[in-house]
């Protein structure tokens, strides 16, 4: 057809290089590229991640078009995050998307990341794929850098309703975890470890924010604190009770994560509820999610595991909205690394 909208997206905020094509709002392809290198390091390293996203970039872009089965030329426009994100990593996706539709003499669509994992719900994997969320609806957005309530009006209108004042839930996870000694990334680790553990073995100081905002500093620190005496009388522990100890921080921060969700669904009456961003994919968050569908009648939205991390197939997917408003970015739009939306 004459009329196809081919998008392609370029996803490149932290250390994921991802590219991903959509026709008409369905995707084709989702290529990503992870990086190995900060394991090491028990944690992204800036420098190293903006190297490897310069040796991704091309490939992944290339496998991405290949396995759509389009060429290049077939492209109406390519979408890019702009931000926010690791500043080095985002300039690679930015001036390759900027090189990349100036060639082609295409436009360009600059995404935010965070609308990105909010809109992650409208992939199409299919024509008749309408598991989508109705206009608003409220989206808990979790991740290792965000934590907030956002009510969804349309694709570009978010409105947040509740933010984290210090630390992110992810991030939470990242560190307790490097306090076990347990590795990196925390959360898939965490998640494994607790499905063993008794989620109420060990209590944890809850915050008392006003409103809708989250905490996760205090609980950082009530956990270290706690951990430091217990390896005091006992050095092993962590390892005696490792499962425990993961078991009821997840339990402690899902439990933070719902009570203000349950106050915000109160507040708004709305009941179309969903969940997005890295910590989606945790299993106790989506029990959670499911047990408040049945217990409150929620209307519940939970994304595939492969589109709760950072991907190219969400940012195309927001590129295809925009695209259809005509809402094109300049060639001189830079980066930005901190921003919430628009």
């Amino acid at each position: 057809m004459e009329n196809d909208i081919y998008i392609l997206g370029i996803e490149s905020s932290c250390d994921d290089t991802s590219a991903a094509v959509l026709k008409n709002g369905v995707l084709l392809s989702n290529v990503t590229a992870s990086q190995e290198v900060h394991r090491a390091y028990g944690g992204v390293v800036p420098e190293l991640a903006s190297r490897a996203h310069q040796q991704n970039v091309v490939p992944v872009v290339d496998q991405a078009i290949k396995r759509a089965g389009i060429t290049k030329e077939q492209l109406s426009a390519i979408a890019f995050t702009r931000g926010p994100g690791l500043m080095g990593s985002l300039l690679v996706g930015v001036s390759f998307a900027k090189g990349f539709a100036r060639s082609l003499e295409i436009p360009m669509i600059d995404i935010n990341h965070l609308q990105g994992h909010v809109m992650a719900h409208f992939i199409k994997e299919s024509e008749d794929d309408n598991h989508m969320p109705p206009f608003p609806f409220l989206c808990l957005l979790v991740s290792g850098g965000n934590s907030q309530i956002v009510k969804v009006n349309a694709y570009n209108d978010m409105q947040v309703l509740g933010q984290t004042i210090d630390d992110a839930a992810g991030e939470a996870i990242d560190k307790c975890s490097k306090v076990m000694g347990l590795g990196y990334p925390g959360g898939p680790i965490i998640d494994r470890l607790g499905k063993n553990g008794n989620p109420k073995a060990f209590q944890f100081s809850e915050p008392h924010i006003p409103e809708l905002n989250y905490s996760f500093s205090g609980l950082k620190t009530s956990f270290l604190y706690n951990l430091r005496k217990w390896v005091a009388e006992d050095p092993d522990f962590v390892e005696h009770h490792k499962e425990d100890l993961c078991a009821s921080l997840e339990y402690t921060i899902v439990d933070i994560l719902m009570k203000k969700l349950r106050m915000a669904v109160k507040q708004t009456k709305i009941n179309h509820v969903a969940v997005a961003g890295g910590v989606s994919a945790n299993s106790v968050l989506r029990q959670a999610f499911q047990d408040h569908a049945a217990k409150y009648g929620w209307n519940i939205y939970i994304p595939k595991f492969s589109y709760t991390t950072d991907n190219a197939a969400m940012i195309a997917c927001v590129g295809t909205f925009k695209y259809k408003d005509k809402d094109f970015a300049s060639i001189d739009l830079p980066a930005y690394s901190k921003v919430t939306f628009k």
